[in-house]
């Protein structure tokens, strides 16, 4: 919360978690408190996301592969100042392992001026990850114990 608060973004794209991955909910609900707009992934067809307007957590509905995005929600086609991607692992150089979709690589491409950052446990660091040429390095890696 405080990196969000301390670059002053007001546009940010984020996956809702599930299952294993770092529960960060509250600070989503924070960032919609402080009416901060919050975009959310719909997964379509390989490898687009349909870009959906979150307004409260309370409206959610599943998605492909076990996800959640915003139900009956606005379309967001604009630019993004901050991404927030989901992952398996990462590494020291700043790359992520996904869950083999390629979505979130075509989206990164797409965004090349959003600031990329994945949420990670500290046991999700791998020092050696399977690379491919349409990989897209994060700028930021935040793990948390909890």
């Amino acid at each position: 919360m405080d990196y969000i608060k301390m670059h002053g973004f007001s546009t940010i794209h984020t996956y809702l978690p599930i299952g294993s991955e770092v529960d960060f909910y509250p600070v989503i609900q924070k960032l919609l408190d402080l009416d901060i707009k919050i975009v959310c992934p719909q997964a379509e067809n390989k490898p687009i996301f349909k870009n959906l307007i979150l307004t409260s957590l309370e409206n959610l509905e599943q998605g492909r592969y076990g996800t959640r995005h915003p139900a009956n929600a606005e379309e967001y086609n604009g630019d993004f100042d901050l991404v927030i991607v989901p992952g398996l692992a990462y590494n020291a150089e700043k790359y992520r392992l996904g869950y083999g979709g390629g979505y979130y690589d075509y989206f990164l491409d797409k965004h090349p001026l959003s600031v990329k950052l994945g949420l990670f446990y500290p046991f999700q660091f791998a020092s050696d990850l399977p690379l491919e040429a349409h990989d897209v390095p994060l700028d930021v890696i935040l793990t948390t114990t909890s």
